[in-house]
């Protein structure tokens, strides 16, 4: 893969980590940035996968911008249910290196450099998140987020032999990115009158185990959702109608929000607007916080 893209994030000069620290012991602020990204890859998120494909590399920018200070990056992407097109690990939470299926980018996007199953800033950002982001239209429609979510951080997937190994790092600030048109939810599906189990669990469960992966530090986590509104605006956002075959709109993820906004660094943003610059803009400006609050471990 191409490593001379514009969006690769050079590591600031100098010796990484403590090592200018001298005398005065750790300097505040984060210096290892950890992005997981959780993408719905149901039926009706074509139009969303192509608007966060546009969206990313003005989001990396301006991230590499204001975080002038951080070494290193981790980019990760996993979809919201067993994604059978990866080459290699297909379980619950396993970060995409290949894609499939409808409206998908058809192509191995990894390993990624160094043999990661993740991104790091050694990859040509621009590229190879195009290509692990555009997961398709295949997937299950009972759409998981928060469970995928947590099997992602899980200490099985993360530890040394897992799909995710070396993903999450205890001295990175964590940035939990969901894009999902539909609720996690267990409620009965209104067309086919199919129970859909959703994820295990409730809002308060999910903020839970995502702060242990953390080691219990919710300050070092920031968490940014794009979801359905929190109430019905048909202009800006009709209700999604998948009984017909629609795709337009998005349902009310108010567990989604709720788990969001129960973090300090929680920050819900708009599925259905046209571009997600604006989002993202915003959204850097709650990272840039919460690495600057950032507290070390150990």
């Amino acid at each position: 893969m191409d490593s001379g893209g514009p969006a690769k994030l050079d590591a600031a000069s100098g010796d990484p980590g403590m090592s200018d620290a001298g005398d005065a012991g750790p300097e505040l602020g984060c210096e290892l940035v950890d992005l997981l990204f959780v993408i719905d890859n149901s039926g009706s998120m074509n139009d969303e996968q192509v608007n966060l494909v546009g969206s990313f590399p003005g989001f990396i920018t301006e991230i590499q911008t204001q975080l002038a200070d951080a070494d290193s990056y981790h980019v990760g992407v996993i979809t919201t249910d067993e994604y059978e097109y990866n080459d290699g690990c297909q379980d619950e939470g396993a970060m995409v290196i290949a894609t499939g299926g409808a409206d998908s980018s058809h192509a191995v996007c990894g390993p990624y450099a160094d043999g990661h199953t993740y991104m790091t800033e050694n990859d040509d950002l621009d590229v190879a998140f195009s290509c692990a982001a555009k997961v398709g239209t295949d997937g299950d429609g009972d759409e998981r987020p928060m469970q995928t979510m947590q099997a992602a951080l899980s200490k099985d997937m993360v530890e040394p032999g897992g799909c995710n190994e070396g993903f999450l790092r205890d001295d990175a600030l964590l940035v939990i990115v969901i894009i999902s048109d539909e609720e996690d939810d267990h409620e009965l599906d209104g067309c086919t009158q199919k129970a859909h189990p959703g994820s295990s669990g409730d809002p308060a469960d999910w903020y839970e185990d995502v702060i242990a992966a953390k080691d219990g530090v919710e300050e070092n986590i920031v968490v940014l959702s794009l979801i359905g509104p929190t109430g019905p605006d048909p202009e800006v956002c009709p209700m999604l109608d998948k009984c017909v075959g629609g795709s337009d709109g998005a349902e009310i993820a108010e567990r989604i929000v709720a788990f969001t906004t129960m973090f300090t660094n929680g920050f819900v943003g708009q599925i259905c607007a046209p571009s997600y610059a604006g989002f993202f803009a915003e959204a850097v400006g709650v990272i840039s916080t919460a690495c600057e609050n950032f507290v070390p471990i150990g």
